[in-house]
This record gives C-alpha cells, sequence and structure tokens, in this order.
C-alpha cells in the first residue's frame, strides 16, 4: 500500500535522481535495473528512512544465480563422474549463491540437445555442457547469449557462437600425446593400429583425432591407422568393434580409445587373450580404468580432473555475475597421463 505519511515513493526516486518506476522496481526487488543504480535507490531510501538499512542490504543481495549442467547419458563411467562431482559440489553448503542442477540428455542427437539448452536456458542464468560443434547448437547458444545467459562449454567446444568460456584440454595436443605414448610404448616397428572415437560431431573426439593421426604420420609411419570406428561412448558398441578389429587385423598392436566406456574396449581384449599383446591408450580415470592399468589391460590413461573442471566452470559463473572477466583467476586445466606406477 502506498505510505501516507513520510517519506513517499517520489521522494526516493528524487533523492536517487530516477524515475519512480525504477525506484518501485528496485524497491520491490525486480529485474532490470543495474546493479549501481539499483544501490543509489536503496542507499536514498534507506537515508530518508522509507526502508530500514537492513530492508535494504535485503534487497540488494542478489538471488542465487541458477546454473544447470547438461552432460551426456549413457554408459561412459567418467561422464558418470562428472555427474557425482557436480551435484556434489552443488551441496557445498558454503556456496550459498548459487543453485546448480544436473541432467543427462542423450546429446549425440543436436537436436536434443538443442531442445534441451533451450527449455533449461528459459529459467537458467548460466548452462555448462558438453557441445556438439553443430549448426542448430551454434545458433541456440548465439540466442541464449543475445539474452544474456553465459553458456560455458565443457570437454568438447563449440565455434562462433560467442559462448562465454571453455573449460577443457587442448584436444588436439591430447591427441598426439596418445600416439606419442603408443609409438613409444609399442614393441613392434611395424603394425596396425586402430582408433575408436565416440563421435566425430563432438569437436574434442574430431581434435584428439586429428592430432592422433598428425603424429603417427610425422613420427611413426611404419605403424599403419586402421579400422576408425564410432563408439558413441557406448560400452557395447565399443566391446563389438574391438572384436571385429582383432579379427580383421591379427596383428593390431594398438588401439586408442579416444572417447569414454573402456570397459567394452578391454572386455573384448581380454576375451581374445590380447591384453597383454596390444597397447592400449584411453581416456578418464575412473574405478574401472584403475583396475585396468592394475592389471595391464591398459597401458596409460589420458584424464583431466572432474573436480578441476566442475570447480573452474562455476568459478566462471560466479565472475560473470560479479561482472568481471570469465577467466579471471580460473587456471588452466592440466592433462594428467596415469600408469599404474603414478596412481593416486
Amino acid at each position: 500500500m502506498p505510505k501516507t505519511s513520510g517519506p513517499v515513493l517520489a521522494d526516493v526516486a528524487a533523492r536517487a535522481g530516477v524515475s519512480p518506476a525504477t525506484a518501485d522496481r528496485v524497491l520491490n526487488g525486480r529485474r532490470g535495473v543495474r546493479e549501481l543504480t539499483a544501490r543509489r535507490v536503496l542507499k536514498a531510501a534507506a537515508d530518508l528512512g522509507y526502508v530500514s538499512e537492513e530492508e535494504a542490504m535485503g534487497t540488494l543481495r542478489p538471488r542465487p544465480m541458477r546454473i544447470v549442467f547438461l552432460l551426456p547419458a549413457g554408459t561412459n563411467p567418467y561422464l558418470a563422474l562428472l555427474g557425482e562431482t557436480v551435484k556434489r559440489m552443488a551441496a557445498d553448503p558454503t556456496d550459498t549463491n548459487a543453485t546448480v542442477r544436473c541432467f543427462f540428455i542423450d546429446s549425440f542427437n543436436p537436436r536434443i540437445l538443442t531442445e534441451a539448452l533451450r527449455r533449461y536456458g528459459e529459467k537458467a542464468d548460466g548452462i555448462a555442457f558438453m557441445a556438439i560443434d553443430h549448426p542448430l547448437v551454434r545458433e541456440t547458444v548465439s540466442a541464449l547469449r543475445a539474452r544474456g545467459k553465459h553458456v560455458v562449454t565443457l570437454v568438447s567446444d563449440v565455434s562462433n557462437c560467442g559462448r562465454t568460456a571453455y573449460v577443457g584440454l587442448d584436444n588436439r595436443s591430447v591427441g598426439r600425446t596418445a600416439a606419442y605414448l603408443l609409438g613409444r610404448l609399442s614393441k613392434a616397428e611395424t603394425g596396425n593400429v586402430a582408433l575408436i572415437a565416440a563421435s566425430r560431431t563432438y569437436r574434442a573426439h574430431e581434435e584428439r583425432e586429428m592430432g592422433f593421426l598428425g603424429l603417427m604420420e610425422e613420427a611413426y609411419p611404419k605403424l599403419k591407422v586402421v579400422g576408425v570406428r564410432e563408439g558413441h561412448d557406448n560400452r557395447d558398441e565399443n566391446y563389438r568393434h574391438t572384436l571385429t578389429l582383432l579379427s580383421e587385423y591379427p596383428d593390431l598392436i594398438g588401439i586408442y580409445n579416444v572417447g569414454g566406456s573402456s570397459d567394452g574396449v578391454a572386455r573384448a581384449l581380454r576375451e581374445r587373450a590380447r591384453a597383454h599383446g596390444v597397447v592400449f591408450i584411453g581416456h578418464g580415470l575412473t574405478a574401472d580404468t584403475r583396475a585396468y592399468l592394475l592389471e595391464d589391460v591398459m597401458d596409460a590413461v589420458i584424464t583431466q580432473s572432474p573436480d578441476a573442471m566442475i570447480r573452474n566452470a562455476l568459478q566462471i559463473f560466479r565472475n560473470v555475475r560479479a561482472g568481471v572477466e570469465a577467466l579471471h583467476g580460473v587456471p588452466p586445466l592440466p592433462m594428467e597421463i596415469m600408469v599404474k606406477e603414478n596412481l593416486p
């Protein structure tokens, strides 16, 4: 109800140098007013006694930022671990300025991913997701950014859409590292090497493949890369692909699994009694890949800390909320190479 005595809304507006409508928006906690202007209105209201200083501070305190993480559904243990990390950090009682939720979707499908970005972007202030570099996705990210939403890509980036930031590794360097490891660990001078990707729709996997093929050609020209397959981060697909590769190429001396779900590859190597004759390089340190390293089924795992990744993404969202550079104080994400002798 309008005040009938003492200072009124018009007095507050006049003192703050704004319109009564703007003063009303600020004092009723509605959005759409610049923070500096809101502070001026609240100071004027407190100075005039229109509201108490405590009420003014309560109105000024920003509501928690609404953040959504979208991760691919499926059988990839590393992505499941990433989702668990999001939920654990979201439950941290020390961070009260954000509400964080995580959803798993069929993100190999650009239309489904686009629909999810639009749906969750309607109410979220920020979205972090593993991107497909597809025109529909790029257009949706651009539209979200135009509406003031903050978009962070995880693991795999997207081009030419003005996303807020990318949290992940230099994936060409990752692929070259995998080739270097496989070439150095192989005891054969000649032979066939297989590459299993999740999907080339992920820019990360495409760049890893390019880096891998580039260094293999440069440094190990006598090792021939054969049978490139897409396993869609599905353990059963990876299992079937590996069985086929072992049958088609009896002299197979190495496998690089570009994506996740290495358990499918490991199962096939064990069944064919080839676990100790094929150099196996994969991604994502999880309970299963840790066990494969200890059993000498896998030779090396290239990984990135889930905690560091989610921590960086959340820091980026805090930065943009505070009006500072997105990557301010955000450390680069290190590439970690795990073998059985250096497991933490």
